[in-house]
This record gives C-alpha cells, structure tokens and sequence, in this order.
C-alpha cells in the first residue's frame, strides 16, 4: 500500500463516521418525538457500512451502504390528556434508546479522531521523507 493511499482509506472511513454521527444526532433529537398526527413515531435510524477497494492490492475503505429504520414498537405511555394520545388514551414515543445511541455516538466520534490521526501521521512521515532528501 502506497502512502497515498492511506490518505484515501482514512479519508473513506472520516466520510463515513461523518455521516454516522450525524444519523446519531437526528436520533438523538428525536428520542422524545411522540407520534404525529398519522399515528406514527420516529423510528431509530442506523447505518450500515460496506467495505470498498481502494487504489492496489490490499486497500480497502469503507462507504456507508444504506441507513436502515429499526423494526423495533415505539415505547407507549398511558397519558390519556396528551394531544397525541390514541383512542384508548396512549401515546406513542420513538424507539430511540439515548443511552445506546450516546455509545454510538462515542465510538463514532473516537472512530473519525483515529482516522483523522492517521491522516496527520502520513502527512507528518510524508514531510520527514522530503526533508530528507534536501
């Protein structure tokens, strides 16, 4: 593997924990979200990622290959003067679990700061090699 490709591998796993993290915000933003007027409440998001060849032999990155909703009920409280509340006097709240998707949001935000790393570690060895030639 090249120097230079590992600018395009980090860079590949950097764009993608991006976007993770931003599926983990909306999550996020909508762990409280109630049921709308159809009935339906905000379904927890993930990301799914699939690995890609990168430049030669033995490189691979890594893109995000779909977003997927969670088959997982939303959580229904009995609150019968909700505004939202059902005919039997429930409430329907997202499915989104804030303790899982806080994890989630940790270990995507470790996940770009390392590949972030790498990158400012082959630009710094790259300097080193053409300091040295001078």
């Amino acid at each position: 593997m090249s120097m230079f490709s590992i600018f395009n591998v980090a860079g590949s796993a950097v764009s993608a924990q991006a976007q993770r993290l931003n599926v983990v915000a909306s999550n996020l933003a909508n762990a409280d979200a109630v049921a709308g007027p159809d009935g339906q409440s905000y379904k927890a998001r993930q990301v799914q990622f699939q690995t890609v060849p990168m430049g030669g032999p033995g490189s691979a990155g890594v893109k995000v290959q779909n977003v997927t909703e969670s088959d997982q009920p939303g959580r229904r409280t009995y609150e019968p003067n909700h505004p939202s509340a059902d005919g039997e006097g429930y409430v329907t709240h997202s499915n989104v679990n804030p303790v899982e998707e806080m994890v989630n949001m940790i270990s995507a935000s470790r996940s770009y700061q390392n590949n972030v790393e790498v990158m400012n570690t082959a630009k710094s060895l790259l300097l080193k090699t053409l300091q040295m030639g001078n």
